[in-house]
């Protein structure tokens, strides 16, 4: 079967599942309030909570809720710690049983908060938010991924709390050396990358992904520079548009120039061992590896800043990252006692108590002034970039069923062929672009 028709089966059969399991979810037995699955309930009783990150984030996940039952002392959360690699599986197989097994509450990313949309799983949440605590309160960025994440324009379907960045981390120690300033615009980076490498000294200015993850990481490195501010242009994506194809070019000339020739086959893991590794001056990578930068290098010797803007004082441009949050599922049997669940726990306190734990960058605006993000700088620049309405978020097409595919095992060889100068930038952009146009077509044709 040939791609085409791989992705016409995938798309229909992901179709049918949602209209089987909307039906389903709407026929579930009747809760332990008494009240039909589905139904508001009266606010009292047991709720499930579903847990995306089982194990890493169980402890604080226990501290929040023991909070939340103190305060609603009639209400009893179950917590499920679901491990991450299994948390799609896991939601997919219980909607396709008819819903039963679905919790009352439940994490979900963006990154496959689509699929679960699809197919009828979860409650829409956005007059909900309106009518809480939580309006006007929640970071811009992070709603608006949420919204494109979900397919459907104008609806929120999880509640955000949680999101990562791409981060330009350098070494304040080594730039202060060397008489450079910091990363800041896209001609202080390239400069730097050069100044900075010495290989007969085996030091480099920059370490580059060129394994797998390499795709995300260069998008964000095109749109940045490019300033091109839609993943789409029409009906037509503009990853192969002449400013994107411009810097991509510049940002794959990077490698085995100012980079390791080893970086080629660079997962993030390598990818972060070889800058904590001392050697190099600069890496691109997310807010998840802060910790091992201040193991590695202690806090006064490492920075991290957003992305460059495309032109020095004009508007910042960033892609999409995942964004976490809490979903009210449809089959729930005590919607009222499952909503004041996910307000509590996205509150200012609960959520800035979670991302702490986390490292990632808080959902409510209220948490920016916490005392954590002030100690921990890239994460409160993060925060900010992401509110700043002048920053320009390049949503990336989450809900396409074909693009963890396209974006992973379709396209990162060709990747690694540009690196090794077997492939233009042009001939990689314009091959990802037929695969993203074909995928958006037929999700387009599919959806009516």
């Amino acid at each position: 079967m040939n791609q085409d028709l791989r992705r016409r089966a995938r798309i229909r059969s992901l179709l049918a599942l949602g209209v089987s399991a909307t039906l389903a979810l709407t026929a579930t037995a009747c809760g332990d309030s008494g009240t039909e699955a589905g139904s508001e309930g009266d606010g009292k009783g047991k709720i499930v909570f579903w847990d995306n990150n089982g194990g890493v984030r169980t402890d604080v996940w226990k501290k929040i809720i023991a909070e939340f039952e103190k305060e609603n002392p009639d209400i009893d959360v179950e917590y499920v710690g679901i491990p991450i690699a299994d948390v799609q599986s896991k939601y997919d197989t219980a909607i396709q049983g008819g819903g039963d097994s679905l919790p009352d509450v439940g994490m979900v990313g963006t990154a496959y908060l689509a699929n679960m949309v699809a197919q009828g799983a979860l409650e829409p949440v956005t007059d909900r938010i309106e009518d809480s605590s939580l309006k006007g309160k929640l970071v811009k960025g992070m709603v608006d991924s949420v919204e494109a994440a979900g397919g459907q324009d104008g609806e929120l379907f999880t509640v955000p709390t949680s999101a990562n960045q791409g981060v330009l981390w350098y070494r304040t120690d080594l730039f202060d050396k060397a008489g450079l300033e910091p990363p800041t615009t896209w001609e202080n980076f390239y400069k730097a990358a050069e100044e900075l490498t010495d290989k007969k000294n085996n030091r480099f200015g920059f370490t580059i992904r060129g394994g797998a993850g390499s795709i995300a990481q260069a998008l964000e490195m095109m749109y940045a520079q490019s300033g091109i501010d839609s993943f789409w242009d029409g009906d037509k994506t503009t990853v192969n548009a002449p400013e994107n194809v411009k810097a991509l070019e510049k940002y794959a000339a990077l490698y085995n120039k100012v980079t390791p020739k080893a970086d080629l086959n660079n997962d993030f893991t390598k990818m972060v061992a070889t800058f904590t590794g001392g050697e190099v001056g600069m890496l691109q990578h997310n807010l998840g590896s802060y910790t091992d930068h201040v193991k590695a290098f202690g806090e006064e010797k490492i920075d991290g800043l957003p992305m460059p803007p495309s032109e020095d004082g004009g508007p910042r441009t960033m892609v999409s990252n995942p964004v976490d949050g809490l979903g009210l599922f449809k089959a729930g049997k005590n919607k009222a006692a499952a909503w004041k669940f996910i307000e509590f726990a996205a509150s200012a306190e609960m959520n800035s108590l979670w991302n702490e734990s986390a490292g990632a960058i808080p959902a409510h605006t209220d948490a920016a002034d916490d005392e954590w993000i002030g100690k921990a700088k890239p994460t409160k620049t993060a925060m900010e970039s992401l509110d700043d309405p002048d920053t320009r978020i390049v949503q990336l097409p989450y809900y396409l069923p074909d693009w963890n595919s396209i974006s992973k095992a379709d396209t990162e060889p060709n990747f690694q062929k540009l690196l090794l100068g077997q492939m233009t930038a042009k001939e990689f952009a314009d091959d990802l672009a037929k695969r993203l146009d074909a995928a958006q077509a037929e999700w387009k044709e599919q959806m009516g």
